[in-house]
């Protein structure tokens, strides 16, 4: 029972904190007025593949924390990509600091690649399972610029 608390809670504060994100960002998501890239994807993706994401990042922490392979280099990286993946939304969207928005996303693909060499140095599966997040975030990266330059 321990275990399955640990990974609801693991799973449910990434869960939460995009959410609550999301919520307040969604009023200044005006992807309409912007002009987009040909590769865009369509606006109904990005709740979806983010609650997948979040849910990848939960379980995968989960594995480290249900087998105590957790410590504070692992908990720092951990929740430092999360916080610069929060403040993203908020510079792009609220603030429209799209070229700082860029280099911003730069440092969180950073910040995942060392989350994903710390995990995967103590559990290989939950390294692996962070994969699909550092490739929709340097999907994202491209997606950033490219709209920086096509509005600026």
């Amino acid at each position: 029972m321990k275990n399955l608390f640990t990974y609801v809670k693991s799973i449910l504060i990434p869960l939460l904190i995009g959410g609550f994100v999301g919520f307040i960002t969604s009023s200044y998501m005006n992807n309409s007025m912007l002009v987009q890239p040909k590769f865009a994807p369509p606006a109904i993706l990005f709740p979806i593949v983010w609650t997948i994401l979040y849910t990848l990042m939960g379980v995968s922490y989960g594995i480290l924390k249900t087998n105590s392979l957790t410590d504070d280099k692992t908990n720092k990286i951990y929740y430092a990509q999360l916080f610069v993946n929060a403040l993203w939304s908020f510079f792009f969207f609220v603030f429209e600091w799209r070229l700082f928005s860029f280099f911003w996303i730069l440092l969180l693909i950073a910040l995942v690649i060392l989350m994903i060499i710390e995990f995967y140095k103590k559990n290989k599966v939950a390294g692996l399972l962070q994969i699909p997040y550092l490739l929709w975030i340097i999907f994202a990266s491209f997606l950033n610029l490219s709209i920086y330059l096509l509005n600026k």
